[in-house]
């Protein structure tokens, strides 16, 4: 058993508990569906960051320009990049994957005004924890974004790359496959929704996925410590993963009670 396999067998109760969430049979009606969506854009907006910071680290982003280090990571990253932040919608226009989301949100009548409030005090030049308060996020949801940014703080590549990898990239097809099986996606209500499900699966689990773990390696190689922090972050980040589905699910739950 190599150290990746290793690591996905130590992952595999925690997958298992996500993959399992009650959060998904809870997504039964458009109200279920909006504020999920409400929630779920703070990590599909934070996602990036992680995939900004991995571009920063392994490719060159400064001037003057010199070559990368491991040309096929730096290749790699720069794909992810282009698919995620230069995508085509359903449509065949170039956009985000964030805007598509929010497209997404805007057809069902999600309300986006927290994440655009979020988005406005950055601009202006707040830091992230005064927009983060100024916002007042669910704690679940704002406990999410602040590990995402902790992480990225580190300014450690290989725990950048397990949050990425393990706590997004390799666990997002089977999320997004729970999400389309449990809610009722085939509404063209959600037809912006589920392409973006549908493009998420297609790109993560055929090439981000497994070339993700191929970072991993070539970032940790022999060193045992950073294998061992691997390991840590990859179980922190799905704990967090599923403290953020724990949040949305009693959201949705408070909800159905209220209308009850």
């Amino acid at each position: 058993m190599n150290t990746i396999e290793f690591i996905e067998k130590e992952l595999k109760s925690l997958r298992d508990s996500l993959n399992n969430h009650d959060l998904y049979k809870a997504l039964s009606t458009p109200d279920d569906i909006k504020i999920f969506m409400e929630q779920h854009v703070f990590a599909v907006w934070d996602f990036m960051s992680l995939l900004k910071a991995l571009q920063n680290h392994l490719t060159t982003t400064s001037l003057p320009w010199l070559p990368a280090k491991n040309p096929a990571t730096a290749r790699f990253i720069n794909e992810i990049v282009l698919g995620e932040e230069s995508d085509v919608n359903e449509l065949g226009a170039p956009k985000s994957h964030y805007e598509m989301y929010l497209d997404a949100m805007n057809q069902i009548g999600a309300n986006t005004s927290q994440m655009h409030q979020l988005v406005q005090f950055l601009n202006n030049g707040d830091s992230l924890e005064d927009a983060i308060k100024n916002c007042n996020l669910d704690t679940a949801t704002e406990n999410f974004i602040n590990y995402t940014f902790e992480i990225i703080s580190t300014n450690e590549p290989h725990k950048i790359a397990s949050a990425f990898t393990f706590g997004r990239e390799d666990v997002i097809p089977d999320m997004f496959f729970q999400i389309i099986n449990q809610s009722q996606t085939n509404d063209n209500s959600y037809s912006k929704l589920t392409y973006y499900l549908n493009r998420h699966i297609e790109l993560d689990g055929d090439e981000h996925g497994p070339l993700s773990l191929k970072m991993i390696e070539e970032l940790c190689g022999n060193d045992d410590q950073k294998w061992q922090d691997v390991l840590q972050v990859a179980k922190d980040a799905l704990k967090q993963r599923i403290a953020l589905w724990d949040g949305i699910y009693e959201n949705i739950l408070s909800n159905k009670t209220i209308l009850a």
